[in-house]
């Protein structure tokens, strides 16, 4: 998975002016808003919420977001969603149903489907080979 540095420095048509993206979203609102989704994965973070929280409309913070990551903001927040529940299932300490209710799901159904769409495993499947690559590390 790659993270927001990444996702932000390799897009090559992006221009950089004085610190500032040129036909994108500026950085200080980019990484305000991107901070905002960061502290709140655990709720329900609405379009209208984001963009009002860098003070623009619903529509032109979507279509800047997307031109500044190269996604658009439902799906970075899915993406940074699973990267913390990747983190937090490594752990082995909560449930499949307690880490998705930590990083905002519903449902553990609605987690599941979309952990597997974006890892390829299911949220056991994933624990189990954290677990086990952890206890190879250690024998070797």
């Amino acid at each position: 998975m790659e993270s927001l540095g990444t996702m932000v420095t390799d897009r090559p048509t992006m221009t950089v002016v004085a610190g500032r993206t040129v036909g994108d979203l500026p950085a200080c609102r980019l990484r305000r808003v991107t901070q905002y989704i960061q502290d709140n994965l655990h709720r329900k973070l609405r379009l209208g919420e984001l963009s009002a929280h860098v003070h623009m409309s619903p529509y032109h913070f979507a279509r800047l977001f997307k031109r500044s990551t190269g996604t658009p903001p439902h799906r970075f927040v899915l993406r940074r969603r699973i990267d913390r529940a990747t983190t937090l299932l490594t752990t082995g300490e909560l449930s499949i149903g307690e880490v998705a209710r930590l990083v905002g799901f519903q449902t553990t159904s609605h987690f599941t489907t979309v952990f597997r769409r974006i890892t390829g495993a299911t949220p056991s499947a994933y624990r189990i080979g954290r677990a086990t690559a952890r206890l190879d590390d250690r024998a070797t």
